[in-house]
């Protein structure tokens, strides 16, 4: 479960800018679209959250800093060596931020246990790492390193509550690396969840659409194929049943571009002429006989294929309470898609584990259908400086019943683009 999650000097962002996820005091749509977690004294937290913005404002840049913190946690020990450089984005638009760190935090729960994770680096090292658990609604502080530039050198904490290979761990991190990272491939268990929280955590960034493979493998268990089967038809897909064929590749079935250097054709044809693959076909009904008709995949249309490609996740994100971060859901959706899933999310009996989605969008349609309260939905604005700001609907203390999608295109609450006078 995601609470919150803040990114500073990154792309766009220049500021400390924050997203979060917890529910303000409001009661409208409170028991549908929130929920409660097992930490006392914490708000409600959010099932999902919008945001909108011009192009070019920086909504992708705040998913571009999750996937780097993501990445940069899962990899950072492993992908990389000593002297390497930090593959971050800070930004440009000052002479000091390239020089200056670029900071990710995020408050999570895993395992009823609230953890405050979060990082600095430059292009060269990371700066600064700490973690804060509560087990039991009480900090202890747990690790936290912090480079010196006077001394050159690395501080380090660490705290009576955490257990294991400390000293070890700490001499296996490199300066580009991150301890967490180092302390897990190290078979720390104390620190795994924090770990697997990022493991979990899923990103589709824009352009870059999920693979059918994992929602095939489903599909060869007969239960969940008529879940999935039923899941489409109630998304008003008009697919009558789901085949799956696996087929040896053959090289007729290797159609290569005949301009191809040919040591790459011979690795396309090591890789693959041999090998077993499946696909999916899709069943349909003759509309003049009793008998059905075959279609490949690629023979349905784009948003059948889309939304095969995202069962898989949405599944997961119901079934085992991940956390889904979509950049431009609209393109992969028709609006009215996009509120079938909505509704999925925010309904207690399917989404039994609290997943959440996070996206961004320029469909306004969803702001004035009563499916989402004011603090699920986030604007993203670009300041005097160029730099992005975000900002939520709820800072604006909208009318109950005011017509926010209207107040949006108007200008209201601001997060619009300029559009000039052009003169050929």
């Amino acid at each position: 479960m995601l609470i919150e999650f803040s990114v500073k000097n990154f792309l766009s962002i220049w500021e400390t800018q924050v997203l979060q996820m917890t529910a303000g005091p409001a009661k409208d749509l409170l028991e549908k679209n929130s929920f409660e977690t097992t930490i006392k004294g914490l708000p409600r937290l959010l099932k999902s959250a919008v945001m909108y913005g011009p192009n070019g404002a920086g909504k992708s840049n705040l998913i571009a800093a999750l996937d780097f913190m993501q990445r940069f946690v899962l990899n950072s020990s492993k992908d990389s060596q000593a002297g390497e450089t930090i593959k971050r984005k800070p930004f440009r638009l000052r002479s000091d931020g390239p020089l200056s760190p670029s900071e990710f935090e995020v408050f999570i729960i895993r395992g009823g246990v609230r953890y405050q994770y979060g990082f600095a680096c430059t292009d060269t090292r990371v700066t600064q790492e700490w973690l804060l658990a509560y087990p039991e609604n009480r900090a202890q502080r747990w690790f936290e390193r912090f480079f010196n530039p006077e001394t050159d050198k690395e501080e380090w904490f660490f705290g009576s509550k955490l257990s294991g290979s400390k000293k070890t761990w700490r001499d296996n991190t490199r300066s580009n690396a991150l301890f967490l990272s180092t302390a897990v491939q190290l078979n720390s268990k104390q620190l795994k969840p924090v770990y697997d929280w990022f493991e979990e955590l899923v990103i589709i960034p824009h352009g870059n659409e999920p693979i059918p493979i994992y929602t095939i493998n489903r599909c060869q268990d007969g239960k969940d194929k008529d879940r999935i089967l039923k899941f489409m038809k109630t998304a008003d897909i008009s697919v009558d049943g789901i085949d799956i064929e696996e087929k040896r590749f053959t090289a007729e079935d290797l159609d290569l571009p005949p301009d191809m250097p040919p040591n790459l054709q011979n690795f396309y044809k090591k890789e693959t002429i041999g090998n077993t693959f499946k696909r999916a076909k899709f069943i349909h009904r003759m509309i003049d006989s009793s008998g059905d008709v075959s279609f490949n995949f690629g023979d349905e249309s784009d948003g059948t294929q889309k939304l095969f490609n995202y069962v898989d996740i949405w599944f997961d994100l119901l079934e085992k309470g991940y956390v889904l971060v979509v950049d431009e859901l609209d393109t992969s959706f028709h609006p009215h898609l996009v509120r079938f899933l909505l509704s999925l999310i925010h309904n207690t009996a399917t989404n039994k584990a609290n997943g959440q989605l996070i996206f961004t969008t320029h469909d306004t349609s969803i702001l004035d259908q009563e499916i989402l309260r004011r603090d699920q939905i986030w604007f993203v604005e670009k300041d005097a400086n160029n730099a992005s700001r975000f900002y939520s609907l709820s800072d604006f203390h909208p009318r109950k019943n005011e017509a926010l999608a209207k107040g949006y295109l108007q200008g209201r609450y601001g997060a619009l683009p300029y559009i000039g006078e052009v003169n050929f």
